[in-house]
């Protein structure tokens, strides 16, 4: 059976694995460990615990289809008002998991059984760490919530680093070394994707993998983050921190509904221009979805994906 790691966190994750799971594939999802807002950051803050959030996500996206694990999936995705401040259920399990079972790793493998998983779920590294930006002005802006919404106006992000460096869970190492495919994204670039490649020896093993690496290019442009980016810029970001070129990249070449955009340009948000007609690495498929939010289709993605195994 090939087998396919997928890196990232958050709803780009989500949308990949929920789509290539319909498929005879051995699934693999690295995850970043360095959010720190909501109630993932309350909890990381007042527990001492490694954020929950993205890792809950990949755990609901790779859960059995029955029907025991559609009723765990839905109480997961609970959420409190009030005196548990805005918790989600799953954030909160996870935490118990992790506080009852030594650490996040084996309290994910304890969840993964309960949730019947058809793939499993990876902390990138078992080590606390911040995520950091240092702006093109030299400012430096400490906690990935602070560099995923901006308080202010500010300038481009010259570079992100963590803070202290962590290490690469050896789990996760093996996962990569073992891969036929490593899937990229699609996800925020500074916060959710390049995050795992600061860990230590995350780009030594992708330098070493006889896997095919392909990055999954964003839809739209973030503002403080990724404004102005086409999509050459997003893949030589990546190149720039995974340090080797990548074998494919894959990008959207569907139209965008006018109304659905109107919403993102009031938030300083656009679709990123394609400009990668020249490079031979480069696949363009319609990737969107058809619902409200202007987001990948996880099928679609899914089939493009799983031509390249």
């Amino acid at each position: 059976m090939r087998k396919v790691v997928v890196i990232g966190g958050g709803t780009g994750s989500y949308t990949v694995l929920r789509g290539l799971k319909k498929y005879p594939l051995q699934l693999f999802s690295i995850v970043n460990m360095f959010d720190s807002g909501g109630s993932t950051g309350i909890l990381r803050d007042e527990l001492g615990v490694l954020p929950p959030g993205d890792v809950r996500r990949c755990l609901l996206a790779l859960s059995s289809d029955d029907e025991k694990s559609e009723i765990l999936r839905d109480l997961f995705q609970f959420r409190f008002e009030g005196g548990v401040n805005n918790h989600s259920l799953g954030n909160l399990i996870l935490t118990a998991s992790e506080k009852n079972y030594g650490n996040i790793a084996e309290g994910i493998k304890k969840l993964s059984k309960l949730l019947g998983l058809e793939g499993e779920v990876i902390p990138v590294s078992l080590e606390n760490a911040q995520l950091c930006a240092k702006l093109a002005d030299g400012q430096i802006i400490y906690g990935e919530s602070k560099i995923d919404i901006p308080e202010t106006e500010r300038g481009q992000i010259s570079e992100v680093y963590l803070d202290p460096k962590p290490t690469l869970n050896e789990e996760a190492k093996e996962a990569m070394l073992k891969a036929d495919l490593i899937v990229i994204g699609p996800g925020d670039l500074y916060t959710s994707l390049i995050p795992n490649l600061l860990v230590e020896g995350v780009t030594e093993t992708l330098l070493e993998t006889k896997a095919k690496i392909v990055y999954v290019c964003n839809l739209m442009t973030k503002k403080g983050e990724t404004d102005g980016f086409i999509a050459s810029k997003f893949l030589s970001e990546i190149e720039n921190y995974v340090q080797k070129k990548v074998d494919y990249v894959i990008c959207n070449e569907a139209n965008i509904n006018r109304n659905s955009l109107e919403h993102y340009r009031k938030e300083g948000q656009y679709p990123v221009v394609f400009d990668l007609a020249q490079d031979e690495r480069a696949i363009l498929a319609n990737l969107t979805s058809i619902k409200g939010l202007i987001r990948h289709d996880g099928k679609k993605l899914a089939r493009e994906l799983v031509r390249l195994c």
